[in-house]
């Protein structure tokens, strides 16, 4: 099993050391929502990942749903062109944590106190917390030719992910950093219907394999367009939670995995 070091450019992203660092990356992901670190896995390490991913694609669990943008569905008490009534679509394959060996580097880096610090650091966080079921603290996310993430907005306060295998077309991430204040119940009804018709300028960010990326998800609106090439898109999510003993809703887990434990 590798050190984090094996496994993170700290020559690059000294996140065990540099104060400064951990400011900066703060400062840019409270002012932009999203926190962009290119080559944040090392070479070497990325080259394990991919590979034990292209390994475990087969096992994957595939699922497909039509949503809302609050990852919903169709409420009969609003009317149906409500754009928090518009139904988009999402499919994808997954792996689930149980499934990924105990060696990998994945597992070292989430459970790296180092890493975990560094995340609570930039996200202004006291304690993060791994899942408490066995399927959801760590997922490897396939996205093959004509698969998607609609337009929608994350449950959870923030996105952990890590880029593994980008495919020749498609599978673009695509973001507008406004559109909702959960914490003050507000929705902007007039911007999702404009990016629901596809007449508001989004951001789009270009993710190479070995990109640690993190997102505000749950107050701006984001998607992946639809891959169009037969290379997939691979993506690790690294998920933790902010109590402890929390385990993904029943639900989740027979949508994502097909099974509960």
């Amino acid at each position: 099993m590798n050190n984090i070091k094996d496994i993170v450019n700290l020559e690059i992203y000294p996140i065990d050391t540099s104060s400064d660092f951990l400011k900066d990356c703060k400062k840019k992901l409270k002012k932009d929502s999203v926190l962009q670190l290119d080559n944040f896995i090392s070479s070497k390490s990325l080259s394990k990942i991919q590979n034990e991913g292209n390994q475990l694609h087969p096992q994957a669990y595939y699922c497909s749903q039509n949503h809302t943008v609050l990852l919903n569905k169709k409420n009969m008490d609003l009317k149906l062109d409500d754009p928090c009534n518009v139904e988009v679509l999402s499919n994808k394959g997954c792996v689930p944590h149980d499934l990924i060996p105990i060696s990998s580097d994945l597992i070292e880096l989430y459970n790296s106190l180092v890493f975990q610090k560094f995340l609570e650091n930039v996200l202004d966080i006291k304690k993060i917390y791994p899942y408490k079921d066995t399927l959801s603290s760590i997922n490897y996310n396939y996205y093959e030719e004509g698969q998607q993430l609609g337009w929608h907005f994350d449950n959870a306060s923030f996105a952990i992910t890590l880029m593994i295998q980008s495919p020749d077309s498609g599978g673009i991430f695509e973001y507008i950093n406004k559109g909702r204040n959960y914490e003050k119940n507000y929705i902007d009804k007039k911007l999702i219907r404009s990016v629901l018709k596809d007449e508001y300028p989004v951001n789009e960010l270009s993710v190479k394999p070995g990109t640690l990326l993190l997102f505000y998800g749950r107050n701006y609106l984001h998607r992946v367009t639809a891959v169009t090439s037969q290379k997939c898109r691979i993506l690790v999510t690294l998920n933790y939670n902010l109590e402890e003993g929390v385990s993904l809703s029943e639900n989740a887990r027979l949508t994502f995995f097909g099974r509960l434990k």
